[in-house]
């Protein structure tokens, strides 16, 4: 009689953070590969086939919520080529703000999320009990995205009602929106009602307002739209040939210049309640991502010109008697934009101030920004460093004329 055997051990699998991290590898590799690959006529089947992996483990990670890996895998990539990392962060935004579907009935339509940053100017702050009390209000302005042609005749366009604080906007991740889009799509196209819980989760509150009553207060916000329409409707359709393309966006910025103003009286019915003043600054309208970006960034720049211009006031410094040095500074390995203004006379620092550089930011742009935004407050004579050391001290510095 056969003696009774011990069975073998069984090998452990692969814990949960293997796995992740080894998607999150693939995931860098990847974009890594396709970064420099332009021409999908020129691509060899080899790299055709890491794009079509690329593209379905994106679309699994979106679908899975597995944002820890798409975030790690940009972290990772920062690192590793910058080249790879816009490739990779170009390619989720766009994967996460833009669902297209193939319909039953047939034709592919899309449903884009698009944000427009504001900010509002008020006495005391906003007050989020008194947003989007005014239904007639929000109905015109839901309207008005078709009747002022920002999106075609053919398109359905859903606003939601609330306004997003910066926190709230920055706090959703790539596969919270494509959750959204999903509610979004579901609601427009079915002939019923439905529920939309991924928006509801978007409202995670604003933090509490630090604005006394009398206070001059000015506060980003965004209000979130998604847009659904034919993927061949010709009025999205941007012109080839550049002259042409250029003048596309042109006549765009118009109409929603235009928009602005026609709009402001229903914008400010949604923010603040009857009797309440508030004026709204409009920034451009955008695809989730790009929008949140114009006025996160929009929003830094303003609050290092505030604490530029408190220190100034706190040292009863003329602006025309001031110099200013900008540069980049690493900060525990975060780059950031430096600016310190110093007395003329001695050469004193007053104040400094910073905003964060982004790994894919064009210094130029964001140098010529501060630049302006310096000579618009009186000051002058302005330097750039080419970096701020470890000590925080200017290396070659020099004027810019």
């Amino acid at each position: 009689m056969a003696k009774n055997k011990k069975p073998a051990p069984r090998k452990s699998g692969p814990s949960a953070e293997d796995i992740a991290d080894t998607l999150t590898q693939t995931l860098c590799d990847l974009a890594m590969d396709l970064v420099e690959q332009e021409d999908i006529e020129t691509m060899t089947e080899a790299l055709k086939q890491k794009e079509i992996d690329f593209r379905k483990l994106v679309r699994k990670c979106l679908n899975q919520k597995k944002d820890d890996i798409l975030y790690s895998a940009l972290e990772r990539a920062k690192h590793a080529d910058i080249g790879a990392y816009q490739f990779l962060k170009e390619h989720l935004e766009q994967a996460s703000q833009t669902l297209v579907m193939r319909r039953e009935e047939g034709g592919v339509v899309e449903v884009d999320a698009f944000v427009i940053p504001l900010f509002v100017h008020t006495s005391g702050g906003l007050v989020s009990g008194e947003c989007f009390q005014d239904q007639d209000a929000y109905d015109q302005l839901t309207a008005s995205f078709k009747k002022a042609h920002l999106e075609s005749h053919d398109a359905r366009v859903v606003l939601v009602s609330h306004a997003y604080h910066p926190d709230e906007i920055d706090s959703i991740t790539f596969s919270n929106l494509t959750d959204m889009i999903r509610d979004v799509y579901s609601s427009m196209s079915g002939k019923k009602a439905v529920a939309a819980p991924a928006i509801e989760r978007s409202f995670s509150g604003w933090p509490a307002s630090h604005f006394e009553p009398g206070d001059q207060a000015v506060e980003l916000r965004f209000l979130l739209g998604f847009s659904l329409k034919a993927s061949e409707d010709p009025f999205y359709q941007v012109p080839d040939e550049e002259t042409a393309a250029d003048a596309y966006f042109d006549q765009r910025a118009e109409r929603f210049q235009r928009w602005t103003e026609q709009v402001a009286p229903l914008v400010k019915s949604c923010l603040v309640a009857p009797g309440r003043e508030a004026e709204v600054n409009f920034l451009y309208q955008d695809l989730f991502h790009g929008g949140k970006e114009r006025g996160i960034a929009e929003l830094f720049m303003l609050q290092m010109m505030s604490e530029l211009d408190q220190g100034l006031q706190a040292h009863g410094a003329a602006p025309e008697n001031v110099s200013a040095v900008i540069g980049p500074a690493d900060v525990m390995g975060d780059i950031i934009l430096r600016v310190n203004l110093h007395a003329g006379a001695d050469g004193a620092l007053l104040v400094s101030a910073e905003k964060p550089l982004g790994p894919e930011a064009d210094l130029q742009v964001d140098v010529d920004d501060i630049v302006d935004a310096l000579q618009t407050i009186g000051i002058q004579s302005v330097a750039l460093a080419k970096k701020f050391d470890a000590a925080g001290e200017p290396v070659d510095v020099r004027p810019i004329e």
